[in-house]
């Protein structure tokens, strides 16, 4: 559907979430004003509710013993958390570090500078923006966010100068981290280590490097960086500055989500359900804001091929009847992006009615 005039205009109007926060700013502004209710709040010091771990240098491990551990281990977070933390995944500290620098000064670049990636479609190779979707958004998000596409085409951002060297290598390397990842949740399915890469047609995948942009709130407890949702694609990859803020839903709890120092925290996403006949769940996440300092996170959500359409795989409906129907990965993003499903859960859509 193409923006109205009057959206198109109210779109402008908006400023980055950085121009509203530059200023002296003691309360949150109204139209940014999202409500949390107090049972609704994460306990981080709770030691049940701390993500699995998965030590990716067993699942690599030339040993059979090391890797067939690591995948039950794989299995069971993807089973019972659809979140866990990665450790020992070889990509450099300083890679990522360098990544999470070359984001944080896109962000600092002037706005006027920044105007020439705003867009409003769903697959423009370089965009940023602010909050969701200003035409849609009943609260305005705390954060801004640069979204590029990096597979199956790279895509050069030239400034800043330094960003395109950097990104390039760290797509590449999350990518590496991924593949590996979906061939032990094939494995941990019962399944041939290929077999999700060639339903999914995954050399031409889509992954996207999407940076946020959490700057610090006069009143947390009144705004939210992203409200609770899933990813839409198989797998997705995060890292993040020393600021926290991802909570995940966890046996009716939100669970505030603390990883080792260099670590790479790792969802299933809205494919991956579908695909397993809702064995392993794509779970929802948000992201809180804090007071203290600028929050940068980075996800790398991997996909199928645009084209291509998840549905349960067979060898593991057991006589079971599939739960979803097919729709292409890129409609699949067009619903998540629509007002249709806004703070709604996408997969509803695709799901078999019962008779």
């Amino acid at each position: 559907m193409a923006p109205t005039t009057a959206n198109v205009a109210e779109e402008t109007k908006v400023a980055s979430i950085k121009t509203l926060t530059g200023s002296e700013l003691n309360s949150v502004p109204s139209e940014y004003t999202y409500v949390k209710y107090p049972n609704d709040q994460a306990d981080a010091s709770d030691p049940e509710h701390s993500i699995p771990t998965i030590d990716f240098a067993q699942l690599t491990s030339s040993s059979p013993e090391l890797r067939s551990k690591a995948i039950e281990e794989l299995g069971r977070a993807c089973q019972e958390w659809g979140f866990f933390q990665v450790i020992n995944h070889g990509v450099p500290e300083n890679l990522m570090k360098s990544m999470i620098d070359v984001c944080h000064k896109f962000f600092d670049l002037p706005e006027v500078e920044k105007k020439e990636f705003q867009s409003r479609k769903l697959l423009e190779p370089i965009k940023c923006g602010t909050s969701f979707n200003v035409a849609i958004d009943k609260v305005r998000l705390w954060r801004d966010f640069l979204k590029v596409i990096a597979h199956p085409e790279f895509h050069l951002l030239h400034k800043p100068a330094d960003y395109s060297e950097v990104s390039l290598e760290f797509s590449k390397q999350t990518r590496q981290v991924a593949t590996e990842l979906l061939s032990g949740i094939s494995e941990s399915l019962g399944l041939e280590a290929e077999y999700i890469a060639k339903a999914m047609n995954w050399d031409r995948g889509l992954q996207i490097l999407a940076a946020n942009y959490y700057p610090a709130c006069p009143q947390p407890d009144q705004a939210i960086g992203i409200p609770p949702h899933t990813d839409h694609g198989l797998v997705t990859l995060l890292i993040q500055n020393d600021m926290g803020g991802l909570e995940v839903q966890h046996n009716g709890k939100w669970v505030l989500v603390n990883c080792a120092p260099g670590a790479f925290v790792v969802n299933i996403g809205d494919q991956m359900q579908i695909l397993t006949n809702d064995k392993y769940k794509s779970v929802w996440h948000r992201a809180v804001v804090n007071n203290r300092a600028t929050r940068i996170s980075i996800a790398v959500p991997h996909g199928p091929a645009l084209d291509t359409a998840a549905l349960p795989i067979p060898e593991l409906l057991g006589g079971e009847a599939p739960k979803y129907i097919g729709m292409s990965y890129e409609e699949f993003m067009e619903l998540q992006a629509s007002p249709a499903a806004y703070m709604m859960p996408c997969l509803d859509h695709l799901r078999v009615k019962a008779e």
